[in-house]
């Protein structure tokens, strides 16, 4: 399992994919077969082994094909790495600003509610007219920029929508930003880094990078969460649900995982126990 003792230098994976659990089950195999093998130092799970890629992305060419969950067949006798009804708890997690107490962030809370810095708040001023969107419209827009009790917040997903529908398809701007230099004081900084997006053919595509990236559940539940997103961002504009090409440099199997993914493919458990 793995060759963390044979690879030598960087080793980048390109991985193509028919849906979204086509690209699971891919990259689960490839991860057992040449994941390397080391111990965490800091961050989630410190001390724990996992299984890392160098480098991977997977290019989905049917992210959108039913059903957008991994099913893992009977004859395995596994539990499906995430359970079907758990979109409709992950989904408002992504797609709206709401924060639980203790929570320091959410992917929603950054894509869709995104303080401003104070000095934006003033859109008229002579210094934020030379490097602030020239669009009143967009500031006037209170579904893009947010006024709550003096306070403004962006709503990235609605000012997306907005650039596309009135100012084109042909756009390199339009990255829904999950990051910022402050994530690395952190202690459990976002895993999801950004959602890069292009309009091609009529179609919307995204292009998804993840720093760290947990490949038997966490893969599959922010893939379908994000899918679902993005048909709905299509929708909004009036085009197409498109691809996905996903990337990270640290897509990982934890080791509580590799005994169920070995018996995906094939080795009994008692197999996998024994190293044969």
């Amino acid at each position: 399992m793995g060759n963390n003792n044979k690879i030598q230098g960087f080793k980048p994976l390109h991985i193509e994919a028919t849906s979204l659990p086509d690209a699971w089950f891919q990259t689960v195999y490839k991860c057992i077969e040449i994941g390397r093998d080391f111990t965490i130092d800091q961050g989630s799970f410190e001390g724990e082994k996992r299984l890392e890629f160098d480098y991977v992305t997977v290019h989905i060419k049917h992210p959108g094909a039913l059903p957008l969950l991994p099913q893992i067949p009977g004859q395995y006798g596994l539990p499906n790495p995430v359970a079907d009804d758990y979109l409709n708890d992950y989904l408002p997690y992504i797609m709206t600003g709401e924060m639980k107490p203790g929570e320091s962030y959410t992917y929603g809370q950054r894509i869709c509610r995104y303080p401003l810095p104070l000095e934006y708040n003033n859109f008229c001023s002579a210094e934020n007219q030379k490097i602030l969107k020239q669009d009143k419209e967009v500031w006037e827009n209170n579904t893009i920029v947010i006024n709550d009790n003096g306070k403004k917040y962006l709503n990235q997903i609605e000012l997306l929508i907005w650039t596309y529908k009135n100012k084109g398809h042909r756009n390199n701007q339009m990255v829904l930003q999950v990051a910022h230099p402050t994530d690395m004081i952190l202690a459990d900084p976002p895993c999801l880094r950004s959602i890069d997006t292009r309009i091609q053919d009529g179609k919307l595509n995204f292009i998804i990078y993840f720093r760290s990236w947990d490949l038997w559940a966490g893969f599959p539940a922010n893939l379908a969460g994000i899918q679902q997103m993005k048909e709905y961002i299509a929708s909004e504009i009036g085009v197409e649900d498109g691809e996905m090409i996903v990337s990270s440099k640290g897509l990982h199997l934890y080791n509580y995982a590799w005994e169920l993914a070995e018996c995906l493919r094939g080795k009994t458990i008692e197999e996998f126990r024994n190293g044969t």
